[in-house]
């Protein structure tokens, strides 16, 4: 019954999301019209009015919202080549933690007893690539994707399962970005 719920919910989101106006299914190919670079510019505008679209309308924060989101984590993680960037760290939460502080400007607050992480961001906008600052787009569901992030970059560091929640976000009304992670 469960896997049943499950299916009927991710149906709902893609039926939602393309009723939204959000499905834009391939048609920019039909309107293709210009030089090389008006089409890359409006090809991204696109994207990311699709991509704002969406959010927006899926911003419930329903399970499968939050599920989905999560998982466009690991396209990002790919992206940056995430494994690459963390295998020098692979098995040393400390030394892994000074680099946060060192080159990401990141303020990291450690149990090791409880297996506590804070991580906070330490900015004061959303470091997020999705949002478009300029439409003024900052959808607060964009925040289960920096949780999946952070649950695959603390997993691969140490090595284990953890669970990253957002605990504060620019997004939510909050100063700062800051990870609660369960090592």
């Amino acid at each position: 019954m469960e896997a049943n719920t499950t299916n009927n919910s991710r149906r709902s989101f893609i039926k939602k999301s393309c009723l939204a106006g959000s499905c834009a299914c391939g048609f920019l190919s039909l309107a293709k019209t210009g030089n090389a670079q008006e089409q890359k510019d409006g090809a991204s505008l696109l994207m990311q009015e699709w991509i704002s679209t969406l959010l927006k309308s899926i911003d419930d924060n329903t399970e499968a919202s939050q599920q989905i989101l999560k998982n466009c984590a690991q396209v990002h993680f790919q992206h940056l080549e995430m494994e690459k960037v963390l295998q020098p760290f692979k098995g040393n939460i400390e030394k892994f933690n000074v680099f946060l502080e060192k080159e990401w400007g990141w303020k990291i607050d450690y149990d090791k007893n409880s297996g506590v992480l804070l991580a906070n961001e330490n900015k004061d906008f959303c470091v997020c690539p999705m949002v478009n600052q300029e439409k003024g787009v900052d959808s607060s569901i964009l925040c289960y994707c920096s949780e999946g992030f952070a649950e695959r970059m603390f997993s691969f560091v140490t090595n284990k399962e953890v669970k990253a929640e957002v605990i504060s976000s620019i997004h939510r009304g909050n100063n700062a970005c800051i990870y609660k992670v369960l090592l």
